[in-house]
């Protein structure tokens, strides 16, 4: 599995070797040149920590020639989300390739909050055969790690993957686009509860909240 020093990457891990062994989980840091020094430290921090193989594959000179490639088609258009997703989609053809090549099940880490908003890349992200935390939220999420590290009794997920705002990292100063405080509880009774947006608007949610998570 990629671990990009976030939360969901690292509690996927945590999962992995509490139902595999360390032995037969490996990690695999793909910086850009957006990735922080604290993501990549606290990447390699967890998988010390869970004694797990880990290897850094940089990606820097990949997402450099997809766009030169792709220079002469993009001309006239301004850097956006295309440009982001070439960096996600980098990454899921590396830890594709490493699957291929040792016959090992790729592990995708997106949260049912991202997966339901669409907020993952098609061919990157989502690249894997098993998406081992898809049916939890992202508070479930927060919630699940908290318990791994108190029921452990030791620090397995770092506290700074628990408590930095979340990031795609895939431009400058980037922090993702929700409150998942206010975002999870919705999606789960949208998606879960088969409850109307007209029903949660009723209840006292942001009804232009509403009504762009349920589209």
């Amino acid at each position: 599995l990629g671990l990009s020093g976030g939360i969901d990457s690292s509690l996927t891990a945590c999962i992995a070797v509490d139902a595999l062994g360390s032995d037969n989980v490996h990690g695999v840091s793909m910086p850009s040149k957006y990735s922080s020094e604290h993501s990549k430290d606290d990447a390699k921090e967890l998988a010390q920590n869970l004694g797990i193989d880990y290897q850094v594959v940089s990606i820097e000179s990949i997402v450099n020639s997809f766009e030169y490639s792709l220079k002469a088609s993009y001309n006239g258009t301004q850097p956006g989300v295309a440009e982001e997703n070439i960096q996600s989609r980098a990454r899921g053809s590396i830890i594709m390739a490493l699957s291929n090549k040792f016959n090992w099940l790729v592990l995708s880490t997106g949260n049912k909050t991202e997966l339901a908003m669409g907020y993952c890349t098609l061919y990157g992200d989502m690249n894997g055969g098993l998406s081992v935390i898809s049916d939890l939220s992202k508070t479930d999420v927060y919630s699940l790690s908290r318990w791994v590290n108190e029921s452990s009794g030791a620090e397995r997920i770092p506290l700074n993957s628990i408590d930095k705002p979340p990031s795609a990292e895939l431009k400058p100063n980037q922090i993702d686009p929700f409150d998942y405080d206010v975002v999870s509880p919705l999606v789960t009774a949208l998606v879960d509860n088969q409850k109307s947006p007209s029903q949660l608007i009723k209840e006292g949610a942001d009804p232009e909240l509403v009504e762009d998570i349920s589209r």
